[in-house]
């Protein structure tokens, strides 16, 4: 079996724009090859939104959107769903203790209910994962 990870929308939406790319996140991609990354029910929502607020800025068109889309499309990534009652109780729960937004802690709730490490580039979402004995990623 492929190794598994949990990769959060920082180290994802880094490889759709030049100024936010980092060695870090090209690793991360490069695994793609041979791993596959879960990500919580709302990655979808989240990478449509940067990509929106990106072209009402200019920052990127709808052929670049297209694109970055395509390749998602293409990589081994799985949209893992959540019933709204576990959102409401322990990721809100989760949340709480540890000061994140609910979308950064679905993140760290899915690597802690699969026992998979955390691939971030977000350092409250890393801290939080080792308070939690979560692994970071380390490709």
């Amino acid at each position: 079996m492929a190794q598994r990870f949990v990769v959060d929308n920082s180290v994802v939406m880094s490889w759709c724009f030049q100024d936010e790319m980092s060695e870090y996140a090209d690793s991360v991609l490069d695994r793609l090859t041979d791993a596959q990354a879960l990500v919580p029910g709302i990655w979808p929502l989240e990478v449509t939104n940067v990509l929106l607020m990106a072209q009402r800025k200019k920052r990127l068109g709808r052929a670049g959107s297209a694109r970055f889309l395509e390749l998602l499309r293409s990589l081994p990534i799985l949209v893992e769903q959540e019933l709204p009652a576990r959102v409401f109780a322990e990721i809100f729960s989760l949340a709480d203790d540890t000061g994140l937004s609910a979308y950064d802690a679905s993140y760290l709730d899915l690597a802690m209910r699969e026992g998979l490490p955390l691939a971030s580039l977000d350092k409250s979402l890393r801290k939080a994962a080792r308070t939690c004995r979560v692994p970071v990623f380390n490709p």
